[in-house]
């Protein structure tokens, strides 16, 4: 039991921010959940306190509210949890304030801003020898053309949150030149024409992609995982994981860490990465300073990620600790719908994808020790669906 019933605040109740409670509850932790949408971490037995806020898109307004319920619920030198990108950026500008009533993690924003703008993560890639796939920042179309390379290729935001709620998308993809304008000019009424960039399309799906997930302090990861993605929604530019197993990849590790060292970070990240066949260079594709979808897997594999953050912010600094290879992870309600247009399109087999469900060693939603949060949530499926696209 943390001193005193200090305990977490997890802003965020989707099944990420769901993961966090479970990791925290169960070593006794009490934990209280924010959220500005339909939330099934409220659900859960180990949430004590669950709020529901009008928006947490709003930087400004994200952290009155945040300074609001800390002081009605009392929840002085409870730990933040971030779990989107703009509670990371509205912590992180506003650090100062919120330290006089919380523990807060999240780096500052000379650190953040390397992870939330796009631009800077590349910039800084280059400079310290991270292989990055060639990337384009035109912000008029004949700028657009003037680029020499040809199709496909990517068109994705430099800050990502800009463009994932207007269009649903992480990313998308230009199969020839007039497609690439169309595109452009789609992208560009959406965030404007200075935060889009047209990267080169590394071949392959998304079991060609790769992360490095740590705890990171002092330059060394007391606590990391290094995982493929196995399948992912959507099929090619993967918005969420929806199946990944642990892997051995040692310079994904040694390049996630020397970015790491080069911000002074300090928390939890995950670091993108994908296989480029056609050099076998591992090509960093995005910087996440915060939990990630699929941190719970963690846990099941031997480095229970929330715990280790928290756990360091009450003075008790855990040894380092490396996740087991081989430990798979599902989100089942995603994963099958995912795997049937894979079926239906002819990407995927049906004997192996039945076969890799009875593999999962542990799912992020579904769980015989928390039952409500699972049930909650297929009740949800339609709003999901709408709401998120699944």
């Amino acid at each position: 039991m943390p001193p005193d019933g200090v305990g977490a605040v997890v802003v965020g109740g989707d099944y990420q921010g769901l993961g966090i409670v479970r990791s925290l509850g169960r070593h006794g932790i009490p934990v209280c959940v924010i959220d500005d949408e339909v939330s099934i971490a409220r659900h859960s037995r180990y949430t004590t306190h669950a709020v529901h806020v009008e928006s947490l898109r709003d930087q400004d307004r994200t952290v009155e509210q945040l300074v609001d319920i800390g002081n009605r619920l009392h929840l002085d030198g409870w730990v933040l949890y971030p779990t989107r990108e703009e509670t990371v950026a509205a912590i992180s500008r506003h650090r100062d304030e919120l330290r006089d009533q919380f523990r807060v993690p999240t780096p500052g924003w000379e650190t953040v801003k390397w992870a939330w703008d796009k631009r800077n993560t590349y910039q800084l890639a280059r400079q310290i020898g991270i292989p990055i796939p060639r990337t384009w920042y035109p912000t008029t179309l004949a700028e657009l053309r003037d680029i020499d390379a040809e199709p496909p290729l990517a068109i994705k935001p430099a800050i990502k949150e800009h463009f994932l709620y207007p269009t649903r998308a992480k990313a998308w993809k230009a199969e020839t030149r007039w497609e690439l304008e169309e595109l452009f000019r789609r992208a560009t009424s959406v965030v404007g024409p200075g935060e889009v960039m047209v990267q080169e399309f590394v071949p392959g799906n998304g079991s060609q992609q790769f992360a490095c997930c740590v705890f990171f302090k002092g330059g060394q990861a007391l606590g990391q995982m290094a995982v493929r993605r196995l399948r992912q929604h959507p099929r090619e530019f993967g918005r969420a994981s929806t199946f990944v197993e642990t892997a051995d990849v040692p310079l994904v590790e040694t390049l996630s860490q020397r970015l790491l060292t080069a911000i002074n970070y300090y928390g939890l990240a995950e670091l993108e990465f994908k296989l480029d066949p056609r050099d076998g260079t591992y090509k960093l594709l995005d910087f996440n300073a915060r939990t990630w979808g699929y941190h719970s897997l963690g846990g099941q594999a031997g480095v229970d990620f929330p715990y280790l953050l928290f756990a360091d912010q009450m003075g008790r600094s855990p040894d380092p600790c490396r996740a087991r290879v081989g430990v798979r992870w599902i989100r089942l309600l995603t994963d099958l719908p995912t795997a049937l247009t894979a079926l239906v399109k002819g990407h995927l087999d049906w004997r192996p994808y039945l076969t890799s469900l009875r593999t999962a060693h542990t799912d992020a939603v579904f769980s015989k020790d928390d039952p409500l949060p699972g049930l909650v949530e297929v009740g949800l499926l339609p709003y999901l669906a709408v709401k998120r696209g699944f």
